[in-house]
């Protein structure tokens, strides 16, 4: 018999059931989504494809599909609620056309043209009804992804797809509810009109609670300050909306919509999708992943007339019925299409529905397990090529444009730039400036940039700050700004310059290295609490730092507007830490030398990032004199004047420290000059 020790080592030995599955679904997820953004393939279409391989019918890796089922449905549940955020009740009531009356054709017409096919092969009413129930709804979370990453969410084609989806989400509780009824047991319509009263109570409740509890509440957990709690009150929301949903028989894919309806009656619908968009995009892959593991290549090779005439026939019916619904809301010819080859595959929740009709003795066109299995291949084949069909509509969509005429065509290209170059419903600003943080800093500086008539947004987390930015009439984004979603909404990547403002050294590290890959051409400024290396700030990116405690309240204001190069008002912006004092060096910018390779000083291990000492030559400021030319020393930042000048304070400077090497500040020069070599060193090497 073994001891306790023997027992927890043999326990401690063996890696958790759950750990190799999880870690063959991420890795498979990450290398096959790396490969297919290399080759400019959808991630969507790399993870049904990891999915394929690393499930039961293939390599074998993930056999218990449990757990993958789970996150999946998570998946699905956050993306909707994402959507749901970015979209509001306001946008959902100006698209209700669309969503009643081209859904529900859309619907209608491809039940009623999948029965009547199905019908002609002497199929029963009953399974020819149910089949038509799978082919009707198309698959929210690809087509959202889709419209999400192409930056097309508010184009016609977007607003149109997004109704049919949100149609097709409410008719997907009715048809739960009709699906026993056609089975062998099937429950009364009194039955089925009680669940559908419930459904319809829950779906008021939820609205409800969207604007008359929700911002409040929102509100008083943003004033904790606290990101964790924020985090866990927008998931609690989310899930819980979805669970409250469910229980009346409501999808929980509505649900979760839903839930991003209330959220984005909130003042902090932005602060929580930053939050939450991390968990989203982890949870979304899993889905993916997921229903690739249900396709199985043997069936599809065995069976591959029958397999492809089911996808012929899917994308008949499904493209004819769209076409035709969108075509009667006088959508136009061009988006009409281009939306039906974007909805034309067979959606995720048509796999839960099979499974209702086959507990209910129903199957897929009357073909028993085969028929099953027909139409997941078809699903799937179909999700792979949805990028493809969508990428197709778009292209059908330029065309019938172009055939319109020019004007038609400017009209388009003028619109696609727009969805490039700025994401649509305000999704993000056009600011020359932006402002992380809301202190005393940034109080100044926004007054000055508003007197100035200067473009710009603030980001701030904290509730009152914010409130008081509102009340002065500020562009105000909240949320957290290390979050590339809220940075994004603020406009940092149009922006021409980034303050962040007043925040402890390792925080506006972080921002700005996100910033710094969402624009690399903008300048930095950053004003730390407490005192940081320089060569970290370069690290992550920052051109500029004002350093407290040297310099007075006013100075990111005098960095700002001289990046802007437009005078600030003259009350606060002269301020400097050489008061009455002015000059050509910008005491703010970080000096970061690199030396050429071919460089042959031996002293070139010397050189640091530094800031400049004073605005001109130090000593000759102190005693009142006049310079020629500057020089900053690249060891410590000392600004001296050079050989010509009647003090020589360079060179004295490098007399008393041994410091080795200084760089021209004066205008369009970029050299360096090393004093123990008798060295000039050339133009340096881009640090970015």
């Amino acid at each position: 018999m073994k001891s306790s020790p023997d027992i927890v080592l043999a326990a401690a030995s063996s890696p958790p059931a759950y750990l190799a599955p999880t870690v063959a679904l991420i890795a498979a997820a990450f290398l096959i989504g790396y490969l297919s953004v290399r080759m400019r393939v959808v991630p969507i279409v790399g993870f049904l494809i990891a999915g394929v391989l690393i499930g039961p019918h293939a390599l074998g890796l993930v056999e218990r599909q449990e757990m993958v089922e789970a996150a999946a449905e998570i998946g699905v549940i956050l993306l909707l609620f994402t959507i749901g955020i970015e979209f509001s009740l306001e946008r959902l009531a100006r698209i209700r056309r669309y969503v009643l009356l081209g859904g529900g054709l859309q619907v209608t017409l491809t039940v009623a043209l999948t029965l009547g096919l199905l019908a002609a092969f002497g199929v029963g009413w009953r399974e020819g009804l149910f089949t038509g129930f799978l082919v009707a709804l198309s698959s929210t979370a690809i087509v959202l992804k889709l419209l999400s990453d192409s930056g097309r969410t508010a184009s016609p084609v977007g607003q149109a797809s997004l109704a049919l989806l949100v149609f097709q989400d409410l008719a997907v509780v009715l048809m739960v509810l009709l699906v026993p009824v056609l089975g062998v047991e099937g429950g009364s319509p009194r039955d089925v009109a009680w669940a559908l009263t419930k459904a319809a109570a829950i779906i008021v409740l939820v609205l409800v609670l969207a604007r008359r509890v929700m911002p409040s509440a929102l509100e008083r957990v943003a004033r904790t300050c606290s990101p964790e709690v924020f985090l866990l009150a927008i998931i609690a929301t989310c899930l819980g909306t979805a669970f409250l949903t469910a229980l009346a028989g409501v999808s929980v894919s509505l649900g979760a919509f839903l839930a991003g309806l209330v959220v984005s009656e909130s003042r902090h619908s932005e602060h929580a999708l930053g939050e939450i968009l991390p968990l989203q995009i982890l949870f979304s892959a899993a889905f993916f992943v997921s229903v690739g593991m249900l396709l199985d290549l043997r069936f599809v090779l065995s069976n591959l007339p029958l397999v492809l005439g089911v996808i012929v026939a899917v994308l008949v019916v499904k493209v004819a019925a769209t076409a035709v619904s969108l075509a009667a809301l006088r959508l136009g010819a061009a988006t009409a299409l281009s939306t039906a080859l974007l909805l034309a595959q067979v959606g995720e929740f048509s796999f839960v529905l099979e499974i209702v009709g086959r507990d209910s003795g129903l199957s897929v066109a009357g073909l028993g397990e085969e028929g099953s299995q027909a139409l997941i291949a078809a699903t799937v084949l179909l999700m792979v090529a949805t990028p493809a069909l969508a990428a197709a509509g778009r292209r059908l969509e330029d065309r019938l444009a172009s055939a319109r005429g020019p004007a038609t065509v400017r009209r388009a290209v003028s619109l696609e730039r727009a969805a490039v170059l700025n994401p649509p419903e305000g999704d993000g600003r056009a600011a020359h400036v932006v402002v992380s943080g809301w202190g005393d800093a940034a109080r100044w500086l926004a007054a000055d940039l508003s007197a100035a008539a200067v473009p710009f947004a603030l980001i701030t987390l904290n509730p009152d700050g914010a409130a008081e930015a509102e009340a002065k009439g500020y562009d105000v984004v909240r949320g957290d700004s290390t979050k590339q979603r809220v940075l994004r909404t603020a406009g940092v990547p149009w922006a021409r310059l980034l303050v962040i403002a007043e925040d402890d050294p390792e925080m506006a590290m972080r921002i700005a290295s996100i910033a710094r890959g969402l624009n690399a051409s903008a300048s930095i400024v950053v004003r730390p609490t407490r005192e940081v290396a320089l060569e970290e700030l370069v690290a992550a990116g920052v051109d500029k730092v004002v350093e407290p405690w040297l310099i007075s309240q006013p100075a990111p204001a005098a960095s700002v507007f001289a990046e802007l190069d437009q005078p600030g008002p003259a009350s606060r912006s002269s301020a400097s830490a050489w008061p009455g004092q002015s000059g050509p060096v910008d005491v703010t910018r970080i000096v970061d030398y690199h030396a050429p390779p071919e460089t042959g000083c031996p002293h070139i291990p010397d050189i640091r990032p530094v800031l400049p000492s004073a605005p001109g030559c130090e000593d000759c400021l102190r005693i009142g004199s006049s310079w020629v030319h500057l020089r900053v020393c690249l060891s410590c930042g000392y600004v001296g004047c050079c050989d010509s000048s009647p003090n020589r304070h360079a060179r004295a400077h490098h007399t008393d420290t041994d410091h080795p090497l200084v760089a021209s500040v004066e205008p369009d020069e970029t050299w360096a000059y090393c004093f123990l070599d008798d060295t000039t060193i050339a133009a340096p090497v881009p640090a970015r």
